[in-house]
């Protein structure tokens, strides 16, 4: 079907900045809405920000301001500019991508794909 692999998590000072990159590979058709999410520990997951085909972009409200999400169609990759990160931006964030494969025999499916996550630490 379609794979969805993230780059880009690491370990920054707060205030600090990271750039989180999603590539969706596989048998693509088209691809839909785009998002980020993450899950701290402990805690239940929670939507980022959401980038449509068109560039139509919602934000949590605790990131608003500091978190830009951007998308290249061309390469069906979606990226989360993360600035001034604070300790509590600290998770695994995790892609989102709905769209449409080629199943094969000339059908097509829609799908929804989740990436495997990536691990940011912002420390105090």
């Amino acid at each position: 079907q379609v794979q969805l692999v993230e780059s880009g998590g690491g370990l920054v000072q707060a205030g600090g900045s990271l750039r989180l990159s999603c590539a969706a590979s596989g048998r693509i058709f088209s691809l839909s809405t785009m998002g980020w999410y993450r899950q701290a520990p402990g805690k239940q997951r929670e939507l980022v920000a959401v980038i449509t085909t068109g560039g139509s972009t919602t934000y949590a409200d605790s990131v608003k301001g500091r978190f830009t999400i951007s998308r290249n169609n061309a390469e069906n990759t979606v990226y989360l500019e993360m600035n001034s990160l604070k300790p509590e931006d600290t998770a695994v964030y995790s892609c989102k991508a709905d769209g449409t494969y080629y199943r094969g025999s000339g059908y097509r499916n829609d799908f929804t794909s989740w990436g495997q996550g990536t691990q940011v630490t912002v420390s105090s």
